[in-house]
């Protein structure tokens, strides 16, 4: 069983769900910061790039965002938007947008760094029960329901109840067991939705928001109660009442699992979730064991390092290994959801050299990773030993959510010795003092180059001023970082 804990204030609402006494997955939006999938514009083209088969799109935000040919609804007549004639390949980009036209288009995937949004003309707009495609007239039923039977059966009972009033629906798993009026109804929602985009759409101009997704705290109740899910706990009246009239008309099988916080210690300090996050930030994961991983996140990839540390609780060494691997397997399942780490993620297992150890990790690896709701893909053990895998990348990560580049190090996780920027002074002045004529060198550094200078180095630097015949006096700047420095020409 599941429990989901709602922390809501003005700026934020931070959601955590909490199985066996222990976190396993996060959600932060803020509110200055809102997520932008589900969202609906009304776009312009502001350049096709024929040679990326793409196009950059503006809509309203800092950075024009990105579409796809892939992302093109389908053709009239044109299955998938494949031309006749053209078997396996898509219609050009530049045969089918141009520059300054208007498409109503739908983020799926947020900004994220230097990037803009991913776009797509396939519009879905997602209800409690179903997702209406009202470029589309087919049925679809989520592959988690049941068998093939029952879907069938599901199928039959959707193109009784949606008729002939246009678009296509997809069954989320959590309407197997719902009733013919509870799917008409979010039929009727979902096409009245709908109607008003279209209607908006005709009066607003390019950049324009069209539909707005719900927020994190509604789409809490659509989107991630289950039957697993024994309550809800939000902390704040106002969103506790809020969210009771919306799952009263959305989610009324959510209404009961409801329930307003009222204790003295903050929700989160119930499970020490704050603390969860701090840890979700470090570089270090401790196991229980006593092992322990390395996590490194970079533009390209994240790297994830299994180490055995100080455990050695097994009778021989393969099975310390094996045990420490399989620990790791578990966690680091877990620290993905957490972190919401995506795109290439490269895990270095401690080297096992039994087939069947490494057979076992791997099946323990995609067994908890089954449990993630963002598309997973995980390959085998390479011929250097490491587990190569992709997590589908929709959103920020946590550590780029909350945190930015340290401003000393510049995100390089390191900066040179005091001795290294000493150097490069001395090589400084000796450049300058080639240009230049002054009467002095004033060298203005953090308080440890400028100790440096005056102790281990005061050799060197004398050895420079009677070399350029010119004076170079030291002061010391508490602003500076490490690697700062200035030299003033007096």
């Amino acid at each position: 069983m599941q429990d989901i804990l709602i922390n809501w204030t003005p700026q934020e609402t931070r959601v955590a769900i909490v199985e066996h006494g222990a976190v396993q997955d996060l959600y932060i939006e803020r509110t200055l910061e809102r997520g932008l999938v589900g969202n609906i514009y009304a776009g312009r083209v502001a350049r096709v790039l024929p040679g990326m088969q793409s196009a950059f799109i503006d809509i309203g935000l800092e950075r024009a965002a990105f579409l796809h040919v892939a992302d093109l609804h389908r053709e009239p007549g044109k299955p998938h938007g494949r031309a006749a004639g053209e078997a396996g390949q898509l219609t050009p980009i530049e045969k089918r947008v141009f520059e300054g036209q208007t498409l109503m288009v739908q983020v799926i995937k947020d900004p994220i760094g230097s990037k803009g949004a991913r776009l797509s003309t396939q519009i879905s707009i997602a209800g409690r029960l179903l997702v209406f495609l009202p470029q589309d007239e087919h049925i679809g039923i989520s592959q988690k329901i049941g068998s093939a039977e029952l879907r069938d059966q599901l199928r039959e009972r959707m193109q009784a109840l949606a008729g002939k009033g246009g678009g296509g629906f997809i069954l989320r798993t959590n309407a197997e067991d719902a009733t013919d009026e509870e799917l008409a109804a979010d039929i009727a929602y979902l096409r009245k939705t709908w109607a008003g985009i279209r209607e908006r759409n005709l009066v607003s101009g390019a950049g324009a928001l069209l539909h707005e997704d719900l927020n994190l705290a509604q789409r809490v109740l659509r989107d991630l109660v289950n039957d697993d899910t024994a309550s809800i706990r939000i902390d704040s009246q106002l969103q506790f009442d809020t969210l009771r009239a919306f799952g009263a008309e959305y989610t009324p099988t959510s209404v009961d699992k409801l329930q307003l916080y009222r204790g003295e210690r903050p929700i989160f300090d119930l499970f020490n979730i704050d603390q969860e996050i701090e840890r979700a930030l470090a570089r270090r994961v401790d196991l229980k064991s006593g092992g322990y991983l390395i996590i490194d996140q970079t533009e390209a990839l994240t790297t994830i390092d299994v180490n055995t540390g100080g455990y050695v609780g097994a009778r021989n060494f393969d099975d310390t290994i094996f045990k420490t691997n399989l620990e790791a397997a578990q966690a680091i399942a877990r620290q993905l959801r957490l972190r919401n780490l995506g795109g290439i993620i490269i895990i270095d297992f401690i080297d096992m050299s039994r087939a069947e150890h490494r057979d076992a990790v791997l099946s323990e690896l995609r067994k908890q990773l089954s449990r993630d709701r963002t598309k997973v893909t995980v390959s085998g053990f390479s011929q250097l030993g490491l587990v190569e895998m992709t997590r589908k990348r929709t959103r920020e990560s946590l550590a780029h959510m909350l945190c930015e580049p340290c401003p000393t190090c510049q995100g390089r996780g390191q900066t040179k010795t005091a001795r290294s920027v000493c150097y490069d002074i001395l090589r400084e002045i000796l450049r300058e003092a080639r240009q230049f004529n002054p009467k002095e060198f004033r060298v203005v550094a953090s308080a440890a180059v400028v100790e440096m200078l005056l102790d281990e180095e005061s050799a060197h630097l004398a050895g420079l001023s009677d070399f350029i015949g010119k004076r170079i006096s030291l002061q010391t700047e508490p602003s500076l970082s490490p690697e700062q420095y200035d030299i003033v020409l007096l």
